[in-house]
């Protein structure tokens, strides 16, 4: 579906996870989470950040060489629906996983990824975070998933951590840094307790559905008062059950005592909203609620906060996932993509084929781009059938545009619907992409399958007769 267009303004529909996940696997079901059967327009992207995703030696080694099974498991339920892995990066347990409809890949551009290790000294990557930047229709975005300190009496080092998270530089030459966005996306299990309250004033304001009692006592909105880099940030109102710490595949909270190394048994856990999204927008207006528009001529980029909720029926892990549905409205600093391109005549793996493409007149054009073909439901940049060098096999080429060769060898036999992709090495991204094509299944194939059947057939029923007569 095309985003909505208003005054020349296009609206991206946004949605964030963020989950600890405790070392569990994939549940059986996310519909609910990524709200695949809302009655609304589908989500144009989907950003997920996963916490304590399982790290042990012999699964993260695993990790490194095949893709670990939570990246797995969105890319199944979200290809078939036309979405593809934009974008990951991963540290320890530590997950970022951006996914994004095929109609967006052309304006999508400068995608890089960046880690930060804040657990032991900045030696470890236990805790710190994890980001992915782009710019999107020309405008700058980051998205930041981290894992904080825990523990009640930390709040300063989550402040330092989190601070020196921001600091971060991408390796990449003419990258802004991460406050120079003009959107940032924080998010992830922050681990901000609820203070001075007793865990009884706790609970039962959470039973009586009074959150707004405990939110001045909330860390992270204390620290927002007095911490200048904190200000600008904007939340969502916590209308939720803070979301730690839960018993397993239950709704009830903590109710486990903590064995201690003393006499003694430890406190139960105080419930917290650690799990937590924020925004900020740089220099321009903010919109936190359904109803807000755009202000004045001059704004280019917003944000409006749909939907900010939490997923009680999911009990993998002591935390329960919270999920942001945003509105990005934009007027678009890019519009037109780089490379358009489309399949000549009928495709089918009896004969070679051939790819017209052309490029704007700017277009940074490399000896080691590719145009792929690739399935509708492909998965990531890397999952073509197979590709064309758009150098080594040109055709022909003028002014206007530029052809390329497929072998007949290298066309999938069965057929089936599929995209081209051109893919820039210069800008280490998909810069076209077609509109959905048929590719014919290869018909002398078939006959020889049909005849080869056609034999077997008759040597069964030839056997069968034999046998019958002995």
């Amino acid at each position: 579906m095309e985003p909505a267009r208003r005054g020349g303004a296009k609206e991206l529909r946004l949605h964030i996870v963020t989950w600890n996940v405790g070392t569990a696997s994939p549940p059986p079901d996310v519909t609910g989470l990524l709200q695949l059967n809302s009655l609304g327009p589908a989500m144009d992207m989907y950003v997920i950040g996963l916490q304590e995703v399982n790290s042990r030696i012999t699964n993260f080694l695993s990790d490194l060489a095949f893709d670990d099974p939570w990246s797995i498991f969105f890319m199944t339920v979200l290809s078939p629906l036309g979405y593809i892995k934009l974008s990951s990066v991963r540290m320890q347990g530590l997950l970022l996983l951006i996914f994004v409809k095929h109609v967006h890949l052309p304006f999508i551009r400068d995608i890089h990824t960046q880690y930060t290790r804040t657990g032991l000294y900045g030696y470890w990557g236990n805790k710190g975070g994890v980001t992915v930047r782009m710019s999107l229709y020309g405008h700058t975005v980051c998205f930041i998933n981290c894992h904080l300190p825990a523990h009640m009496e930390n709040t300063e080092q989550r402040l330092d951590d989190f601070e020196k998270i921001l600091e971060m530089q991408f390796e990449e030459e003419n990258i802004p840094s991460t406050l120079a966005h003009d959107i940032l996306f924080w998010f992830g299990d922050l681990n901000f307790r609820i203070a001075d309250f007793g865990i009884h004033f706790v609970r039962e304001s959470i039973n009586n559905r009074r959150y707004n009692l405990l939110w001045e006592k909330d860390q992270l909105n204390m620290a927002k008062k007095k911490e200048a880099f904190l200000q600008e940030f904007i939340e969502g109102p916590l209308q939720f059950k803070p979301t730690y710490k839960f018993d397993l595949y239950s709704d009830v909270y903590d109710t486990r005592e903590q064995k201690s190394l003393f006499w003694f048994n430890e406190k139960k856990r105080k419930p917290a909203w650690t799990d937590r999204i924020l925004w900020r927008v740089k220099n321009l207006c903010q919109h936190t609620s359904k109803e807000s528009n755009l202000s004045g001529e001059e704004q280019t980029i917003s944000v409006t906060l749909n939907n900010y909720i939490s997923h009680m029926n999911y009990g993998i892990s002591d935390h329960k996932p919270v999920t942001g549905t945003f509105g990005l409205e934009m007027k678009p600093l890019l519009s037109i993509p780089s490379v358009t391109l489309s399949p000549e005549g009928e495709w089918s793996a009896e004969h070679d084929v051939l790819i017209s493409y052309s490029a704007v007149h700017e277009f940074p054009s490399s000896a080691w781009d590719w145009i792929g073909l690739f399935k509708v439901t492909f998965k990531h940049v890397n999952d073509y059938v197979t590709y064309a060098w758009v150098k080594d096999d040109e055709i022909s080429s003028n002014s206007d545009s530029k052809q390329v060769y497929m072998s007949a060898e290298e066309i999938p036999d069965m057929g089936g619907e599929f995209v081209l992709c051109y893919y820039s090495n210069n800008m280490q991204s998909i810069v076209g992409i077609s509109q959905p094509f048929q590719i014919q299944p290869n018909r002398t194939l078939i006959e020889k399958d049909l005849a080869q059947e056609e034999i077997s057939w008759m040597q069964k029923t030839d056997n069968l007769e034999s046998h019958n007569e002995f």
